[in-house]
């Protein structure tokens, strides 16, 4: 492979770039004493600071000296420094002010280039492209830098512009990352190691997906229709003519980032309610579409004066399989229910574990993690406390991390981290429940209908207190209304689909032998105060609205011969 071939790269190959260097030795071994060196002297540095007792008064210029090595080092160092930057609970505050510097403070090139790279993408000059276009770039982050222009027709935008040689410097960077993790790998956990190489070759795919710009367009086209029922969630309309591999020129997003508090406050804006936006929207994108924002850091999410919260960087998405999809659903309700025998065969089946793997030891230990975490403390769960605990037990039991799933954790810990910077009390359940418990009650496609069965019965019995559980936790959200909800829950009932869980509910009304009034009762006076009698003949005109006389009589006539039975 020569130099052309590699500027000339469109999809990551990890074969092809070591064979790369293989016949050029002395760049790996170049940039590896380089980087031995910038992380040695900086340990050395901390280690001389304990020794003489200076860590207090050193600890601002040694976290700027951190900054400035990963910056130096460049694109894929700074996207570690970017995810560290969102993870207040593992980074201490001095190196974290430094850090957020990285998302979109690095250092840009000059505007003379920039401005001949887009001219030379686009075709056209400058001035033939834009009314307006700012002198200095308004922002520079790892892979390219922004500019503030205004199109010809009058549209302002931002114009988004790839740093030049990005490809020799990914290569490089991937090649000795992955040869590093071949040799990592046998002094980590057993299955953390297996598939070091595989997360680093996901990294690299992400990478090279990123600096293609036009992917980057099509990911926010299809994120936006994902969002277009949800009108806080914004994401800038793509200008297809103005945009290349390298040049990405998009609507102008009027807002400030989500970490600038002080700003947030002056524009009477509820962090809260921005959290809510950030970690409901992050929970559709796993169980509903599938298709998710891997890198959500503060310098790719802006809160805007009208209440929305806009996403502004589609380079790093993924995509989940409908069968993966349903499988983190179910593993969700197997947590809620501690069905911990079930949620070990939803570890199997995201390939957390292999088809051969026994179960039977694992399934104790995975109550032993969990049960604490989902037990009497619910409230203090968080992702940082179980992947701690999950990596203890990858020193025991052969779980192993599949590549995917790194990005997948990598958006959770990301989320959950910005979240706590908007507010240290933050507690991800008081989100995540509420939502899982809505989509389970009300229950919109048949997958969920038949997840909504699983937490509902157990042996052939129906759960009377989980259904109140989920009532509870559902309207612990004071935006969740039950009627709409009942009304969904009746026209299902008395569609020909919900005829087994008709059957169900009688039995369960009268299982053992009695009447159970007591706990219909304890139902009622859950929702009895959003039941008012006008707005409950609206619920039941509207689930009778949905069939026809035709398709309603044999409802009526299977119940009848229910009854008869």
């Amino acid at each position: 492979m020569n130099q052309v071939s590699l500027d000339q790269m469109r999809r990551y190959d990890p074969q092809a770039i070591a064979q790369y260097y293989r016949y050029r030795p002395w760049r790996a071994i170049w940039r590896t004493l380089g980087i031995i060196w910038l992380f040695s002297g900086f340990l050395l540095g901390l280690k001389w600071d304990d020794w003489f007792n200076r860590s207090e008064r050193s600890q601002t210029r040694r976290a700027v000296q951190l900054r400035e090595i990963l910056s130096h080092l460049g694109p894929t160092y700074i996207k570690v420094g970017q995810a560290l930057s969102t993870r207040p609970d593992l980074v201490r505050k001095d190196f974290l002010d430094e850090l957020v510097k990285l998302q979109d403070q690095l250092p840009p090139f000059s505007t003379q280039l920039a401005r001949a790279i887009i001219e030379r993408e686009l075709d056209r000059t400058i001035d033939e492209a834009y009314s307006e276009f700012s002198p200095q770039p308004v922002a520079a982050a790892s892979l390219g830098q922004v500019y503030q222009a205004r199109l010809r027709s009058g549209e302002e935008v931002a114009v988004k512009v790839q740093r030049p040689n990005l490809l020799p410097i990914l290569t490089l960077d991937l090649y000795l990352m992955r040869w590093a993790a071949t040799w990592i790998a046998p002094w980590l956990p057993l299955n953390l190691g297996h598939d070091l190489t595989l997360i680093v070759d996901e990294f690299g795919c992400k990478l090279f997906e990123e600096i293609d710009y036009l992917n980057e367009g099509r990911n926010a086209e299809k994120f936006a229709a994902n969002f277009q029922d949800d009108p806080s969630v914004k994401v800038p309309l793509i200008y297809w003519r103005y945009s290349s591999r390298r040049v990405l020129t998009l609507e102008w997003i009027h807002g400030c980032k989500l970490t600038d508090i002080p700003k947030i406050r002056q524009s009477n804006l509820d962090e809260n309610a921005l959290i809510e936006i950030g970690v409901t929207a992050g929970l559709r994108q796993l169980l509903e579409f599938g298709f998710f924002h891997a890198d959500p850091h503060p310098g790719n999410l802006f809160a805007m004066p009208s209440g929305q919260m806009a996403y502004i960087d589609f380079g790093m998405m993924d995509q989940l399989s409908e069968a993966t999809k349903e499988t983190l659903v179910d593993a969700v309700v197997h947590l809620i229910n501690q069905d911990y025998q079930e949620l070990a065969k939803d570890f199997v089946q995201l390939g957390f574990l292999t088809p051969d793997t026994d179960i039977r030891p694992i399934v104790p230990a995975l109550e032993s993690v969990l049960g604490n975490a989902l037990g009497e403390s619910v409230r203090d769960f968080n992702f940082k406390t179980i992947t701690d605990q999950f990596a203890a037990l990858m020193y025991e039991y052969p779980f192993r991390l599949p590549a995917k799933f790194a990005l997948i954790i990598r958006s959770l810990v990301t989320q959950e981290g910005l979240a706590l910077s908007l507010n240290p009390d933050f507690k991800i359940v008081d989100i995540a429940y509420p939502y899982v418990a809505r989509r389970l009650l009300m229950g919109e496609s048949p997958a969920l209908r038949r997840r909504l069965f699983e937490v509902l019965f157990k042996d052939g019995k129906f759960q009377w207190q989980r259904l109140e559980n989920l009532i509870v936790i559902a309207r612990s959200d004071t935006n969740f209304d039950i009627l709409p909800t009942a009304q969904l829950g009746l026209q299902y009932l008395l569609s020909e689909e919900g005829k087994y869980l008709r059957q169900q509910l009688i039995l369960a009304l009268v299982e053992e032998d009695r009447l159970h009034t007591e706990e219909v009762r304890r139902l009622w006076d859950l929702i009895k105060a959003d039941v008012k009698p006008g707005r409950l003949i609206d619920v039941a005109l509207g689930a009778l609205a949905g069939f026809s006389s035709a398709g309603v009589l044999p409802v009526v006539t299977s119940l009848m011969s229910f009854d008869r039975n």
